[in-house]
């Protein structure tokens, strides 16, 4: 990756979110769902990269943002984390959000919206979409949770194609 110094915060939010894309075309390679997260911290290092990780298992809860978060509250101090930013390459579901908001990330940045991901998913059983915004989870706690998105939604979209078809 190129140098960051030089780029405004929404260059650089567009920059890291579709790295996080990319962990989601992974993700795809390795048999799970297309989704994906990166952290980022203030100095623009990439500290954690996950994908999703519904297989082997068939864990339901292995969403990219929950195993992301629980790594970096198990790994980073609480200071890094506050000032640190999530890269989702979709809205978190109402779950993921409690994970992020638990290991106490500042900020938030995802692709494509949740209601856009159930409109593509449709009523597929691995992933009964839950329709509740992630700010609405943020909301409802005491501290501050900053959200910036849906960001590139279509590209965000395009992991998707023909994934819940099957």
């Amino acid at each position: 990756m190129s140098s960051t110094s030089d780029l405004d915060q929404t260059k650089l939010d567009e920059l890291f979110l579709r790295r996080s894309f990319d962990v989601a075309r992974r993700a795809i390679s390795h048999g799970n769902h297309p989704f994906g997260a990166i952290l980022v911290d203030q100095n623009r290092n990439v500290l954690i990269e996950t994908e999703n990780g519904y297989m082997p298992a068939h864990d339901g809860t292995a969403h990219a943002e929950r195993l992301l978060a629980t790594q970096a509250c198990t790994t980073l101090s609480p200071d890094v984390l506050k000032g640190a930013t999530l890269y989702s390459s979709a809205e978190p579901c109402a779950m993921c959000a409690g994970a992020i908001y638990w290991a106490g990330i500042g900020r938030l940045v995802y692709g494509l919206s949740e209601h856009r991901l159930r409109d593509l998913t449709g009523n597929h059983p691995e992933n009964p979409t839950l329709d509740l915004p992630c700010r609405d989870v943020f909301k409802s706690g005491q501290r501050p949770t900053e959200v910036v998105g849906p960001l590139l939604e279509d590209e965000a979209a395009a992991p998707h194609a023909g994934v819940w078809n099957k």
